[in-house]
């Protein structure tokens, strides 16, 4: 059981890259065997620079980066209704890495399942960035999908 009591919820970081489908579609089948919650988490980036505060309210970037996050995970609908897994959508602002791992601990997850690159402009060397850095600082076991 989870923290509030409900099935245990596993992670699912979603960027709408292939391999966040993949990891997707492979906790989908995890989660209706084993009866955990799925929750996807889109981080958005920080955007709140000086320059942007000059010309927008710190509300104003909130609301697009909140924006952003929904159109993102709003991808995830067609491969989500038919599951018999419940399934909650998060959008984070802020790091990435940080927030993925902030939420698993803020869940008590069971684990967090992610594709190994995302669509992040930087690519590690073997795994994406994120992944590399999820896979080293989560407080739960992390599977890396391919």
């Amino acid at each position: 059981m989870g923290k509030q009591g409900g099935p245990r919820a596993m992670i699912v970081p979603y960027d709408g890259s292939e391999h966040s489908d993949d990891a997707l579609k492979f906790a989908i089948r995890i989660a209706e065997k084993m009866e955990f919650k799925i929750v996807l988490v889109n981080v958005q980036p920080n955007i709140q620079t000086a320059n942007v505060q000059r010309f927008f309210s710190k509300e104003e970037v909130e609301n697009y980066s909140k924006e952003r996050g929904i159109e993102v995970l709003a991808q995830t609908d067609a491969m989500t209704e038919k599951t018999l897994a419940p399934v909650e959508k998060a959008i984070r602002i802020g790091n990435a890495q940080t927030e993925i791992c902030k939420l698993a601990k803020e869940l008590d997850a069971y684990c967090i399942i992610m594709g190994s690159r995302g669509r992040s402009p930087l690519k590690g060397a073997v795994l994406g960035s994120v992944s590399y850095g999820v896979l080293h600082n989560a407080p739960c076991p992390v599977t890396i999908v391919p």
